[in-house]
């Protein structure tokens, strides 16, 4: 594969992960595909209504297409990966109730706060060295977030379930660093079969989709995280970590974009500017061409980073 094949690639997986807003919003919102009605069911948890179903066979249907990718030998077990599924099942759960709840904008970019929590957790637990770099994009970030915040401010509950995912997702790539001699498709195809199983009995006890929602729900998983990671994993072959970590900022950016175009989503101005401020904090993080020192560190963790679908995530 050659690079431009590699950049095609990564290109290709965030183009698909950003559209996660979007599947969200035709299952919840009125759409002119009309997938809303009947609503899907949810699960009442700490005062909101989770959308367990999505969150659910989102995860089985993105695991299950990666299962053919596992040889025998991939498939090991340390008891760490059962705090990483831990994670991943809350993060999975928490960020498709942000998307459905609130702004589909706001989940992401309140997601992809976790490599500054990542990097906080780094320094005072893992006893790394604090580099440039990383400082000045964790207070950047920071104030990033702060401005989401204050922009939706009349409904920080929405605000506050985002952060947990970015917090979980942080968890997770805390996991990843520490079980990086593991392969990756295996760390995922199990985070996702796991966050599945986890929900699955409260999945059984409500009204299953329709036809046309269950459909969706394959596509959802399938395509928009399944082939994503293939894609991601393809384009490592060739483009750098680092590289493919800057790639990825498309996501956040193209996943308001779909919603738009879906719903009519416009999310507060103040989301805008903090979204800004936290996309130019990441690429500032992620960019080549600093130092060799910030460079190991930032590839080991960007690399991280890329193998996890956002999914991204998560």
């Amino acid at each position: 594969m050659s690079v431009v094949q590699g950049r095609l690639c990564i290109f290709g997986a965030a183009l698909l992960w950003s559209l996660g807003g979007a599947f969200t919003k035709v299952l919840t919102e009125p759409t002119a595909f009309g997938l809303n009605d009947p609503p899907l069911e949810t699960w009442p948890i700490a005062g909101f209504n989770v959308p367990v179903q999505i969150a659910c066979y989102r995860a089985l249907f993105a695991g299950l297409v990666l299962v053919p990718t596992l040889r025998p030998v991939d498939i090991r077990f340390k008891p760490l990966m059962l705090v990483m599924a831990c994670s991943f099942t809350l993060m999975n759960a928490t960020f498709i109730s942000a998307q459905a709840l609130g702004p589909a904008s706001n989940a992401i970019l309140l997601q992809n706060s976790a490599p500054f929590w990542m990097y906080l957790a780094a320094i005072l637990w893992l006893g790394d060295a604090p580099d440039r770099r990383g400082t000045i994009s964790l207070f950047a970030g920071m104030l990033g977030v702060g401005i989401i915040v204050a922009g939706a401010w009349g409904n920080l509950v929405v605000v506050a379930v985002g952060l947990v995912s970015g917090f979980c997702y942080a968890g997770i790539i805390l996991c990843l660093r520490l079980l990086r001699e593991l392969p990756s498709n295996w760390l995922t195809v199990w985070n996702h079969l796991i966050a599945a199983l986890a929900l699955f009995p409260i999945v059984l006890m409500l009204q299953p989709p329709t036809w046309p929602q269950f459909i969706t729900l394959v596509l959802f998983g399938v395509v928009q995280l399944g082939v994503g990671y293939f894609l991601m994993a393809r384009g490592l072959q060739a483009v750098s970590p680092t590289e493919a970590g800057a790639i990825v900022l498309l996501e956040p950016i193209l996943n308001p974009v779909w919603t738009y175009f879906v719903c009519g989503e416009t999310p507060h101005p103040l989301t805008y500017v903090g979204g800004a401020v936290i996309l130019m904090a990441l690429a500032y993080r992620y960019w080549p061409g600093d130092s060799r020192q910030e460079a190991v560190g930032r590839r080991q963790e960007t690399g991280i980073r890329s193998q996890e679908s956002h999914q991204g995530p998560e």
